[in-house]
């Protein structure tokens, strides 16, 4: 998984440095984008279902489990949420998953996917570059390339980026901060 740290509202930047990826259960992650209150809200509260469910059943939580509790909220209230979001991680039933939960609450099965303002410039990238059974180290170079090229053009994307990396051995994050994110076209440092 990987996002930028830009969160703004209309032309304003409010934080350059915000953490999208947020830890939903152990191995578990949801990426946000749309309105930061909104994505917020519905990650703590499926954290708090997914915990107080992990304790009643004593089981593992799965990563379509956080991603149905993510769906069901956000489809309950759709009218009233502006929140995209990707849910994904590794557990012992499916292997590594990802979930798509776009605006309207609709839940996907995905190989890969992209979201928030600034997926419209990098869909097409995605596309012809991605392919599956790629190594560690060349999903991040994937995730951290996509990222960079949405930042480029998209004027709510920016500052650093932000990386997690989930797998039967855990869970890795790391940061690339904003002076050594790859710049394209005629971009200002």
């Amino acid at each position: 998984m990987g996002a930028d740290s830009r969160t703004s509202n209309g032309s304003y930047v409010a934080n350059k440095a915000a953490d999208k990826l947020t830890q939903l259960a152990d191995r578990v992650y949801i990426c946000r984008s749309g309105s930061a209150a909104d994505t917020q809200a519905i990650s703590s509260y499926v954290q708090h279902f997914l915990n107080q469910h992990g304790m009643e059943s004593g089981e593992p939580v799965t990563v379509k489990n956080a991603a149905m509790a993510v769906r069901t909220i956000a489809y309950q209230n759709k009218a009233n949420l502006m929140a995209g979001m990707i849910v994904a991680g590794w557990d012992r039933d499916e292997g590594g998953s990802i979930w798509s939960v776009p605006l309207g609450g609709t839940l996907l099965p995905v190989p890969v996917v992209c979201g928030g303002s600034g997926s419209i410039y990098v869909s097409g990238f995605m596309d012809k570059f991605w392919r599956p059974n790629m190594t560690r180290d060349e999903c991040r170079e994937f995730v951290i390339k996509t990222v960079s090229l949405a930042m480029s053009r998209d004027g709510s994307s920016g500052g650093c980026i932000r990386t997690c990396v989930i797998d039967k051995d855990g869970v890795t994050k790391s940061f690339v901060p904003g002076s050594d994110v790859p710049r394209y076209q005629d971009e200002l440092a």
